[in-house]
């Protein structure tokens, strides 16, 4: 069976004029007049395809007629170009197989449903309109990052998924064990680790950053994606358990490296999302978000503000009423802070830097001042926060102390110490969480519906 796909007939389905072909999918819609049928044969493109299927030519007719939405379908046929339709072109069925039969009970029976209703069948969810847009622009941005950092000589390394190190230092995570939990071996009070499969206590990752960083200083440049973990217990619609994170490290390259690099990316990003998915953006903007087309034009067509922490809190703190959650300095700033700047003030992405030591990380390079770190978070209309980095900490003694003086143990992070002890460097890198950059290309609002089985807490299917 030598099909055409429906992405690629929509592309050149002029050149088919007449012609007859193969194609397969599942049937999005089946209307039955008697002595004619319209099937809707959808193969995982956006765009379906029109099926006309005549009585006096099919020999199944009546079977094929009684088949039900998200029946799966193979038809030959011949190409009719219907250009005063709202379809280019239709499918004069000369030969159709049933594949697979779909039971009376598929959800998917209306056009319409609520994204809480899909979210509870997320087996089924994709074959929809919104959620193969969503899914499909998930999948291009993925594709558009790894050519952005291919094209620019960075070496893509899969940094372990498994960790006895806390990169971030809060303590949320998600605990890896053999030992079994109703027997566990102890020793003077506490559990003996010493008989784990590791032979220590071990975590899954929240961030590769660490590891990472080791072998930027063989190649230079690299960056990591893939899946981190946090257990924090936070049901907001921009917290999952599961999720992924992309992470380029640049050897000599300092904050204002970084930032160029971050800006370039997103836009590029951006860019290629919006050229090779145009109908997804399209039906998006026009059922999620009306504004969706016009706030990602504004981010490619303008540079980034560069801004402050210090400068950031002093526009705060004038407007201080309108907030929630008190502004001074020494706060991290929540996403109403982070939105008001943006979409208020600058209209545009910012760039927010140099944020006091105390809320950042200690790998984060210590600043003249002693009070502030190199950190860098870059916020975004209608999101706020979507990459989080620094330049790094190069000195070892600095680093040594902020070790110390973030309470963690100096012992744990020998082998990391080790990359500024043979041939330290001036390097950056940051971290861009995917599936907030998902949900900004989409206009969706839950992280829940950009992830195929999303983990959160108190909730996993599958």
């Amino acid at each position: 069976m030598k099909r055409i796909e429906i992405r690629d007939l929509y592309k050149k389905y002029q050149d088919f004029d007449g012609q007859t072909i193969t194609v397969c999918g599942w049937a999005r819609t089946i209307r039955d007049s008697k002595n004619i049928a319209f099937i809707e044969l959808n193969d995982g493109a956006f765009k379906s395809v029109q099926i006309v299927v005549e009585r006096g030519k099919i020999e199944n007719y009546d079977a094929v007629a009684r088949e039900n939405v998200g029946t799966s379908f193979c038809v030959s046929g011949k190409v009719i170009l219907t250009p005063n339709a709202q379809q280019p072109f239709e499918i004069n069925c000369d030969h159709i197989e049933i594949l697979g039969s779909c039971a009376t009970d598929y959800p998917l029976q209306k056009k319409r449903h609520t994204v809480e209703f899909l979210r509870t069948i997320p087996t089924i969810r994709a074959r929809g309109n919104l959620f193969n847009a969503v899914f499909r622009i998930r999948s291009v941005s993925a594709y558009a990052i790894h050519k952005f950092f291919n094209e620019r000589n960075f070496v893509y390394v899969h940094t372990p998924i498994i960790t006895s190190n806390d990169c971030e230092g809060a303590g949320e995570m998600f605990q890896v064990t053999t030992l079994d939990l109703d027997n566990l071996p102890m020793q003077d009070g506490k559990v003996d680790y010493s008989q784990d499969f590791f032979g220590k206590k071990v975590s899954l990752t929240v961030s590769g950053q660490l590891h990472e960083e080791t072998i930027t200083h063989a190649f230079g440049k690299t960056y990591t994606f893939g899946p981190t973990f946090r257990a924090e217990n936070s049901n907001t619609s921009r917290h999952a358990a599961e999720f992924w994170m992309m992470e380029p490290e640049i050897c000599f390259c300092d904050i204002n490296g970084l930032m160029d690099n971050e800006e370039e990316m997103i836009k590029y990003v951006i860019n290629y999302v919006m050229q090779q998915c145009s109908d997804e953006i399209a039906f998006l903007n026009k059922f999620v978000d009306t504004s969706l087309i016009e706030r990602l034009q504004n981010v490619v067509s303008h540079d980034f503000v560069r801004l402050d922490y210090g400068k950031a809190i002093e526009i705060l703190e004038k407007v201080k009423d309108r907030f929630e959650f008190p502004v001074k300095w020494g706060v991290d700033l929540q996403s109403e802070h982070e939105r008001y700047l943006t979409e208020e003030v600058y209209k545009r992405p910012v760039f927010l830097m140099n944020y006091p030591k105390e809320i950042k990380a200690f790998y984060m390079r210590l600043n003249d001042d002693k009070k502030t770190v190199a950190a860098v978070d870059m916020l975004v209309p209608g999101i706020g926060e979507l990459c989080g980095g620094s330049q790094r900490e190069e000195r070892l003694e600095v680093l040594k102390q902020r070790i110390k003086e973030c309470g963690l143990k100096e012992e744990d992070y020998k082998w990391y110490l080790d990359t500024r002890r043979y041939g330290t460097n001036i390097h950056s890198g940051y971290g861009l969480g995917f599936e907030r950059l998902v949900m900004y290309l989409t206009g969706i609002s839950n992280i829940r519906d950009v992830e195929f089985f999303p983990r959160t807490v108190g909730s996993i299917q599958g």
